[in-house]
């Protein structure tokens, strides 16, 4: 057993009072009490209303920007495609040079190279200035593959110099009630991520939530991805409807928040898929802040998975510095 696995096991010991087998994961996850759906869509709706003023909504659209994982995952992506996803990501407007970078730029795993390439001295960590390298793996989106291809997909993106991987975890299996077996392929997962010298690559694990049906699964899918070790748990791949919504994030969002009251760690978010406006992307940074706080603000607890929000709030940017609204062409095409 490695260290990963024994540290996983230990924790599972902790928390569920046993091994992370079916039986004892279903206990626990069937044990956590239901979500209120009227409730929880009430407050969502809630948190949507509120308004942020002008010098307010500066600061937000900056912060909306550093959080954002600037994202393409065609068939038909290029190098050249994703060598210009990486110059938006690094100089997202290149008329004004106070505008932040984005936090990551997210690619599939044969793209990995080619950003870490582009990206050259501005590759590094988010929260001190540099932009990320995420990688889609474990047969993304599906996750319909063995256990050795989706460790080897990962392995070889990390390998390739991925700073963090976006995993998917096997949603037939969840649903089939196979806890024991989506757990175990997280703590693989995880601890391929590690690298030679002995540093991990960051996993966010997405649960898929179009797929789950229903709140409940998605409570519990959230409980059973931070009890494997995901340091991020992630909505969505975005290339399933429904892809990220406001209540589903504020759902996980309550998770990670009891598990911070529970344990003492922290555990990042990220909405992924359908978030195209700056309105809409305040009204998840007011979620965030009213529900874990502002400190989870920051691109190593809170990211954006989108491929086009960027272009909405340089708009919004211009429109506050200027006065009045560009066009579309004042921004790159994605």
């Amino acid at each position: 057993m490695t260290l990963t696995q024994i540290v996983q096991s230990e924790r599972a010991l902790a928390v569920i009072g046993g091994e992370a087998t079916d039986a004892n994961l279903r206990r626990y996850l069937h044990g956590i009490p239901g979500v209120d759906a009227v409730g929880l869509e009430q407050r969502a709706a809630g948190l949507g209303t509120r308004s942020i003023k002008t010098t307010s909504k500066a600061w937000a659209l900056d912060r909306i920007i550093g959080l954002i994982d600037q994202t393409t995952l065609e068939g038909a992506d290029t190098p050249g495609k994703v060598r210009s996803l990486v110059a938006k990501a690094v100089t997202p407007d290149p008329a004004d040079p106070t505008c932040p970078r984005t936090a990551a730029v997210c690619v599939y795993g044969d793209m990995v190279p080619f950003a870490v390439e582009a990206l050259g001295s501005a590759h590094g960590d988010p929260e001190k200035g540099g932009v990320a390298v995420a990688a889609v793996a474990t047969a993304f989106p599906s996750g319909r593959a063995s256990l050795a291809v989706k460790l080897a997909d990962t392995a070889d993106a990390v390998a390739a110099g991925a700073d963090e991987i976006d995993m998917v975890i096997d949603r037939g299996a969840f649903l089939a009630g196979r806890y024991g077996m989506v757990y175990d392929e997280i703590v693989a997962v995880k601890e391929a991520c590690r690298r030679t010298d002995g540093t991990s690559a960051h996993l966010k694990v997405i649960l898929e939530t179009g797929e789950l049906n229903t709140y409940d699964n998605v409570r519990r899918a959230s409980w059973l991805g931070i009890l494997a070790g995901g340091d991020f748990i992630k909505t969505s791949t975005g290339k399933v409807a429904p892809a990220a919504t406001l209540p589903v994030t504020l759902l996980m969002l309550e998770v990670v928040r009891d598990w911070r009251r529970m344990t003492g760690e922290r555990v990042g978010v990220k909405p992924a898929g359908g978030i195209r406006s700056s309105k809409d992307a305040i009204k998840y940074l007011v979620t965030v802040a009213e529900t874990v706080g502002e400190e989870w603000l920051t691109p190593s607890l809170f990211r954006f998975g989108a491929s086009s929000l960027t272009n909405d709030v340089l708009l919004q940017r211009q429109k506050l510095a200027t006065g009045h609204y560009s066009g579309p062409d004042y921004v790159t095409i994605d």
